[in-house]
């Protein structure tokens, strides 16, 4: 594998658990150090039982959620399944958690607020490392905390929650698209955060959030346009220039969080081919390479994680190879 840079594999659990369990055995075999099991409980199958699975089927690629939240997931239950799951497969895990995104909307909520998310991760910490935590009904702790303390990844990509990411994660879950200006701008926010809170950005473990489609034999970039949607409707830390915001508008007419990453949804069609070279890696095997090389190039970044998807007809395995072939 490249020694610089580590690439992962977003798996979102849109099939059975078999079926899940292959795709990631598959991703240790072709070398990706990473696999990120996504947590929308309404619109896919169960995270945590997924990421055991995967544990039980693999012998060291590192697993996470891609990404659990504080609200559906009350802190104290996802460091309790943390807890668990260490126990089973000692310093593979990692805890990857945002504000909620589909798995919030779905059940007709709103993401977290920052100061509710940056209490809820402090709280969360001290259960796993086994200190008592105050709540306003009590007191807890776990009976079962992890023997070691466990990194967490924060996904972010508006500009206040890049800033408070390099305060206080191990690991940052980079969601602003691919292209060098998006990258140079987040990682600007992410370091005045680190600075604030008296850390160095080296500190901190950046992995770039990626849809992915790879194929020589058919058009790759519509199978990676419905993520890309959802990407392009995130807060951003930059400003999306006219064109962009035109197509901003088009997707929050049309965007359906019950077929959230879905190919076909109705999302996707506003996506126009120039906006998803921003956003994605998507393409033949050689155009793939070259946008991984640019983006070593740029410094920023230690992990491509990538969401493979594929040109119909195709499946998750022919990306998860093609960006083997291009990138490991």
């Amino acid at each position: 594998m490249n020694a610089s840079m580590e690439f992962g594999a977003g798996l979102f659990p849109t099939e059975p658990l078999p079926k899940m369990i292959q795709l990631a055995k598959l991703s240790e075999e072709l070398g990706y150090s990473h696999v990120w099991i996504g947590d929308s409980h309404l619109i896919w199958r169960e995270a945590y039982v997924n990421m055991a699975a995967a544990a039980l089927n693999t012998k060291k690629v590192k697993l996470g959620t891609g990404v659990t939240n504080p609200l559906t997931r009350h802190p104290s239950v996802v460091a309790s399944a943390y807890a668990t799951l260490e126990e089973l497969a000692p310093g593979r895990f990692i805890v990857g958690i945002g504000l909620g995104d589909s798995s919030v909307e779905t059940m007709g909520m709103k993401p977290a607020k920052l100061d509710f998310f940056e209490r809820t991760m402090r709280e969360m910490r001290e259960l796993i490392a086994g200190k008592e935590v105050q709540l306003p009904t009590g007191k807890i702790h776990l009976k079962h905390p992890a023997k070691k303390g466990m990194p967490i990844y924060i996904a972010a990509s508006g500009p206040k929650m890049l800033e408070l990411s390099g305060k206080i994660a191990d690991g940052i879950i980079v969601l602003v698209g691919v292209a060098d200006e998006y990258l140079a701008q987040a990682k600007a926010k992410i370091e005045a955060g680190a600075k604030a809170a008296g850390r160095k950005l080296s500190d901190i473990h950046l992995v770039l959030w990626v849809p992915s489609a790879v194929s020589d034999k058919a058009p790759a970039k519509d199978a990676v346009k419905a993520h890309v949607a959802r990407v392009v409707a995130h807060p951003q830390p930059y400003v999306l220039d006219e064109k962009e915001q035109k197509v901003l508008a088009e997707i929050r007419k049309t965007y359906d969080y019950y077929r959230h990453m879905e190919q076909e949804a109705n999302h996707a069609e506003v996506i126009p081919d120039w906006l998803v070279d921003k956003f994605a890696i998507a393409g033949t095997v050689a155009e793939c390479r070259a946008q991984v090389e640019r983006i070593k190039k740029s410094g920023i970044i230690q992990q491509i994680a990538i969401i493979p998807y594929s040109p119909p007809g195709g499946s998750r395995e022919e990306t998860l190879r093609g960006f083997a072939r291009a990138a490991l």
